[in-house]
Parts: C-alpha cells; structure tokens; sequence
C-alpha cells in the first residue's frame, strides 16, 4: 500500500513539475520548489533538535559526499524540469524511471553482483528507451525537436539522480539519515541557486496559482518519500522499491488525461517496457 501511495505521491509531482516549468520557466521554477520543499522539511524537523545535531556533528569528508550527492540530485532536477517543460510527460516521466539502471552499474563497477533480474531489467529498460528515442516522427518540425531535447534531457537527469543515488547509498544515508539527506538537498539547492542564476525583479514575482502549484508539487514529493520511508521500515525495502518507481505510469496516465498526450505505438511500446525494465531491476 505504501509502494502504491509512493507511486501516485510521485507521479503527480512529476506532473505538477511539468506545469510548473512551462508557467514560470526552468530556473523559477527548481528554484521555488527548492525553497518551498526546504520550508515544509524544515518546519517538521525542527520538531526534533536530534537532526541538527546529526548535521553539525557529521564528519568533514561526510558533509563533503553529501554537498556532492546534492548537487547531482540538483542537476537532475533541472534537467528533469527541463524535459517536462519541453516534451510530453507521457513520454519524459517513464524515461526517468531509468535511473536504476545508472545506479546498479556504478554499484556492479563497485564490486557487487549482479542478479538474473538485473541484467534483465537492464536490458528491458535500454531496449525501451531505444523505442522512445526513435519513435517520435523524423520531420524537423519545432516540436519534435523539442521532443528530442526533451528526451536526451530526461535521460540526462535519469543518470544524474541514479550517480546521486548511489552515492548516497554508498557513503551519506548511513551517516546523516534519509530525512537529513533529503534536507541538505533542499537546503544547498536553494543556497546555490540564489548564487548562479541571474535574477531580475520579475524573477521573485509569482502568482497565487503558480504558488498553489509550487507547493502541492512539494508536498506530494515529500508524501511520496514519507510513504516509502514508512513502507520501507514496516515492510520490505525491495517490494516498495518495486511497486513505486510505477510512477512514471502515473505521470504518463495524468499527461494523457490533462494534456491530451497521444504516443504512436513504438513510442507506447518503449514507455511500457522502461516501465517493465525498472520494475524488473529492483527484483530480488
């Protein structure tokens, strides 16, 4: 039941993102999610002095895996506001599913092994993703060219959030936790933005609807992390895993209802086996 709350917690936010970054623009848009998403985690952790102290106390070479770990994840997420804004989310938000296929080669490189499952999901998701990529039409029409840049930028943040998540696997969420990890992230995202993007006064101005949108895509990427937290420790890690990287499926059912999205069969094709892919490389 978590795994399923997880998927439509996450679905929706993707979607919620695509509307997002094609109302305000890229940059307004991570960087507003950023914040908001930094505001609401804060509020809640700052119920329990124990997380700071976590933070304060963490080790050199620990806050400096976790600045890394935050910046990938940073990235991807631009990359991944990018793709939404650009392509259809019936066709970006299955491609992002393929993020596991990034972290369990960088965890084979690192010496584990693989499993029959793995090498099938593997290859059920790279033969899904070759579908998407070639079955949008050839012509050199403004959105097709669109919809490419939208894929190669979905794909993009796919191997950023599976670099992200394997160092922190690896090396941060032992240290400092998932719900402070999940923190640092908000936290140096908001603080690098405010230092690199270029703003003008238009850039803090934003409407109430644009507001609405902003925070029900935070508050729904942080309820799917909340359900598959509590899934995970209730549960079985593996099958929450499993049931939610469905959300892609989510996103791509609510592009179709809201935005009127067709795929031509090659393209639905590959959606369903990325989806299928991931499904089968988080078996054990």
């Amino acid at each position: 039941m978590m795994g399923l709350v997880a998927a439509l917690c996450w679905g929706v936010t993707d979607y919620l993102v695509s509307v997002n970054g094609r109302a305000l623009g890229v940059q307004r848009s991570v960087f507003y999610s950023q914040l908001i998403g930094l505001i609401i985690l804060s509020s809640f952790m700052g119920l329990s002095s124990s997380s700071i102290t976590i933070i304060r106390e963490a080790q050199f070479t620990t806050i400096l895996v976790c600045i890394i770990a935050a910046a990938l994840t940073l990235l991807g997420a631009i990359c991944l506001t990018k793709a939404l804004s650009q392509g259809r989310t019936s066709v970006v938000a299955p491609l992002i599913t393929s993020y596991g296929i990034v972290t369990t080669v960088l965890a084979w490189l690192g010496g584990e092994l693989l499993t029959g499952y793995q090498v099938l999901g593997i290859a059920i998701c790279f033969f899904g993703v070759w579908l998407v990529g070639v079955g949008h039409s050839k012509t050199t029409s403004t959105h097709d060219r669109n919809e490419g840049r939208a894929i190669f930028y979905a794909l993009l943040a796919a191997g950023l959030y599976g670099c992200s998540f394997w160092v922190q696997g690896k090396y941060a969420l032992k240290a400092v936790g998932p719900v402070n990890m999940l923190w640092l992230n908000y936290f140096l995202g908001v603080v690098f933005l405010l230092f690199v993007f270029r703003k003008g006064r238009d850039f803090y101005r934003i409407n109430l609807k644009a507001c609405g949108t902003l925070s029900a895509a935070s508050i729904f990427n942080l309820g799917g992390f909340a359900a598959f937290a509590l899934g995970a420790l209730e549960g079985s890690v593996a099958i929450v895993t499993v049931i939610s990287t469905l959300s892609g499926g989510v996103a791509a059912i609510l592009g179709y209802l809201f935005y009127k999205e067709r795929l031509v069969s090659g393209q639905l094709l590959g959606v369903i086996l990325v989806l299928l892919g991931a499904v089968v490389l988080h078996l054990v």
